[in-house]
């Protein structure tokens, strides 16, 4: 009979990016497997949801749940791992903050289904036919499918969270921090993000190259302008969400030339990560007449996208109201 800790990993609405993060652990993979007993892992291993439903509760230590909730079966789950879990740990984007799975809040569900099975370039579906939650044949026979939310929520919308582990995908540091942090006992109070509670500009190699009073009068996306390797992305007026995101990826997407998206979340003195770099961008803003401002906010045409790729669900906005009458 194994005494290593029972842990469970599960997959939501998100892309599978953190089920691939766990393989790029590469050896280190060897030593959490060595030191764990997965009980629970339907992308990789043979379980089932019986499984986990004859498991006593609290019998697993540590459950790993990734992606958004946008389904009932998604909902279904999240609740029989935390009731079956000592901890859960909200792992990835998707789950921290809603991710970009949250980005359809700017849609409702029947927007989403009407686009994907009738009306998107590729679908061929002359009789408009779309899914239905339950359908019963001729000889009696019924089969379901999951309800199709409205509104994607990130995983401590639904249940309760222990500890989150950022990242789109988290990166491998975070992970094995993360789980021999878990297994050796000595983890910071329930409710914590496992990275440190700093801005990424913290650890920014441009960081130096940041003036202390941005100015700028036009903004521009990574495709139009070849970036300056060696001076901070917004001095140069390109939107970087490092003011704004906690530290703990390595700034890889810096090294890379290319500008921090927001995915490791907000810190802790940030209540709303999108909120927080719009003020920022807009104080820097180096005009006064209205019409100068709008031609130079024209250079970000997607603010959403932009500002709340990862945490539109989580944020103050979370979701776009849409009004279909009655």
């Amino acid at each position: 009979m194994s005494q290593k800790p029972k842990v469970a990993f599960y997959w939501c609405a998100s892309c599978g990016g953190c089920e691939e993060a766990v393989v790029d652990l590469a050896e280190d993979i060897l030593t959490v497997a060595g030191a764990v007993d997965i009980v629970f892992w339907p992308v990789a291993m043979d379980f089932k949801v019986k499984d986990v439903e004859s498991m006593p509760d609290k019998s697993i230590t540590a459950s790993f749940i990734n992606g958004a909730v946008r389904t009932s079966e998604q909902e279904e789950i999240v609740h029989l791992l935390r009731r079956k879990s000592v901890y859960v740990l909200s792992f990835g984007s998707c789950s921290h903050l809603g991710g970009i799975p949250a980005l359809a809040n700017l849609s409702d569900r029947q927007t989403i289904l009407e686009y994907v099975y009738k009306g998107s370039p590729s679908t061929e579906n002359t009789q408009g036919l779309l899914p239905q939650e339950k359908y019963t044949d001729e000889k009696g026979r019924t089969v379901t499918l999951p309800r199709f939310f409205n509104t994607v929520r990130a995983l401590d919308q639904v249940i309760d969270v222990d500890y989150y582990i950022p990242g789109c995908p988290p990166q491998p540091k975070t992970i094995k921090d993360g789980v021999m942090a878990l297994l050796s006992g000595n983890l910071p109070p329930r409710g914590s993000v496992l990275t440190p509670d700093v801005a990424l500009c913290d650890e920014c190699p441009l960081k130096k190259t940041k003036p202390e009073k941005l100015v700028i009068q036009k903004f521009y996306r990574p495709h139009q302008i070849i970036a300056d390797p060696t001076k901070c992305f917004l001095a140069q007026g390109i939107p970087c969400m490092g003011i704004a995101t906690r530290k703990g990826c390595d700034a890889m997407c810096i090294k890379g030339n290319m500008p921090c998206t927001g995915c490791y979340g907000p810190t802790s003195r940030v209540s709303d990560s999108g909120a927080k770099i719009l003020s920022a961008l807009a104080a820097s803003v180096d005009a006064t007449d209205e019409k100068k401002i709008q031609e130079i906010l024209s250079g970000i045409p997607d603010p959403i996208g932009t500002f709340y790729r990862y945490s539109l669900a989580s944020s103050l906005l979370r979701r776009k109201m849409v009004d279909r009458g009655g």
